[in-house]
């Protein structure tokens, strides 16, 4: 659609001045400072929309089983994510980190072939979820304490990099369960947060929205650290079992005003 000498002359010079003249100088300014803010959400920080892996590096796990595989698959409406496990466990991590202040909502489809019978978000061996969405809180040495440098500084040592300082864990549970957010079995640093659960939507997409900072406030009892990157998890270590589960897209935008 074209536009007129006359609409594009007003849409880059601001409002005419017949706005001018019917507002007081005080409010004529304010208005211009309304009207020209950054609206947060028009454009995602991260908009993943799984046409390749390049974004994505691999998260892997000291003496598990590395048979979790990750591919772009080829569909009628474009590509999507397969992520696949058996009796295994890693993920995969976007490269590029955000601030969850400024960008606090997550957006994503996902899909889920099968869950696992021996799946149990309450007990530590049936700690397995066919497709989870990591929020991970980035740690920074600077605001930590004397134990937590000590902590921080053996596991660097260990896995090459600081692990998060905590994270949120969004889980398509197996079955249903009394509460929907749970303390990890493996550290008090990470809390699931149970989205969908059982058979009842298996095999269909399903959209979900989260709020990062709301979340962390309901599972942590306080504010989040501000920097915050994505993972993708598909594990069956814990059960020994399998599961396939695909992922539409992922996008991180800001709050609607």
């Amino acid at each position: 659609m074209g536009v007129e000498p006359e609409q594009e002359s007003r849409a880059m010079n601001g409002p005419g001045p017949q706005i001018r003249r019917l507002m007081p100088v005080p409010f004529f300014f304010l208005f211009l400072t309304l009207i020209f803010l950054p609206v947060h959400g028009a454009e995602p920080v991260i908009r993943e929309d799984f046409a390749s892996l390049d974004d994505w590096e691999p998260v892997t796990f000291p003496k598990i089983d590395k048979h979790t595989r990750y591919a772009i698959r080829k569909t009628g409406d474009g590509t999507i994510l397969e992520a696949r496990s058996s009796a295994s466990a890693s993920g995969i991590r976007h490269r590029q980190e955000f601030d969850v202040y400024s960008y606090p909502v997550v957006k994503w489809r996902w899909k889920v072939d099968n869950v696992y019978q021996k799946g149990d978000v309450e007990r530590k061996s049936g700690d397995d979820y066919p497709l989870r969405v990591y929020i991970m809180f980035k740690y920074d040495p600077a605001a930590a304490t004397l134990g937590e440098k000590l902590q921080y500084g053996i596991a660097k040592v260990v896995y090459g990099a600081y692990p998060p300082q905590s994270s949120l864990n969004y889980v398509w549970a197996s079955k249903p369960h009394s509460e929907s957010i749970y303390p990890s079995s493996y550290t008090d640093r990470a809390r699931l947060i149970i989205l969908r659960s059982g058979e009842e939507e298996k095999g269909t997409w399903v959209e979900e929205e989260v709020h990062i900072i709301e979340d962390y406030e309901k599972a942590f009892g306080g504010k989040p650290p501000a920097t915050a990157s994505l993972a993708i998890m598909n594990d069956s270590d814990d059960t020994g079992e399998a599961a396939v589960s695909f992922m539409d897209y992922i996008y991180v935008v800001g709050q609607e005003e």
